[in-house]
């Protein structure tokens, strides 16, 4: 087992052993979880094949192997199912433990927020990374609106958004400071928070959006098909 596939089972066994427990019982929930990581799997992955592909990033075989799934490491595609299992947990239990409030903020506000980050893609198209991460946040950021307002009135959704970022700064941390991942500066802005590159703390927002936003858009769904059966 090489060092990124373990990385990846630590971060998801804690959330994992924790999801039967009884106040938030998130195992309940498991079908809406799934669904959302599998989104995830399917739109980030394809879009980590063709980064790695452009060479934007590599992975370093000393941590990562070189076993290689559609030029991707296994720890690589543990990646985008454990991390979003562990944050999609979190949202469940802030949920669980926390009451929730609403902020009002209009949809169009979102729009406007997507808006803008759609021109500060265009003002780096030169950099891939930067150009496509910066399209990826106005992507999810529209969608959510559109289809999923609600939950981005939640003040529990942002509250455990934010306390994503915990581990995330630990374990990309450890990806990029090892590294298991190297990145090629000039494809990004060359600005790092330690040893992460600025344009990860957006890659974390879009993904995690799409996962969180995926679970409660599968969870309204999942819960109106079960209505109707009963």
């Amino acid at each position: 087992m090489d060092f990124y596939v373990l990385l990846n089972l630590i971060v998801v066994a804690f959330p994992l052993v924790l999801s039967f427990d009884r106040k938030v019982a998130f195992y309940r929930q498991w079908p809406a979880a799934f669904a959302s990581i599998a989104l995830v799997v399917l739109v980030f992955g394809v879009w980590d094949v063709w980064m790695t592909a452009r060479g934007v990033w590599s992975f370093n075989p000393e941590y990562a192997g070189t076993l290689k799934i559609l030029g991707l490491p296994p720890g690589e595609w543990l990646f985008f199912i454990c991390v979003p299992y562990a944050c999609i947990f979190i949202l469940a239990c802030v949920r669980g433990y926390i009451k929730d409030r609403t902020i009002n903020f209009p949809r169009w506000g979102w729009l406007a927020l997507a808006g803008i980050f759609v021109v500060a893609a265009m003002l780096f198209t030169g950099k891939t990374y930067t150009f496509t991460v910066f399209l990826s946040v106005a992507i999810a950021l529209a969608g959510a609106a559109w289809l999923m307002p609600d939950t981005l009135t939640s003040r529990n959704f942002w509250l455990a958004m934010l306390l994503t970022y915990l581990p995330f700064i630990v374990a990309n941390g450890i990806l990029t400071s090892w590294p298991v991942v190297l990145y090629d500066d000039v494809q990004n802005l060359g600005i790092r928070i330690g040893t992460i590159p600025l344009e990860d703390f957006f890659f974390s927002f879009s993904m995690l959006l799409l996962a969180l936003g995926g679970f409660d858009y599968f969870r309204t769904r999942f819960g109106r098909r079960q209505a109707k059966v009963s």
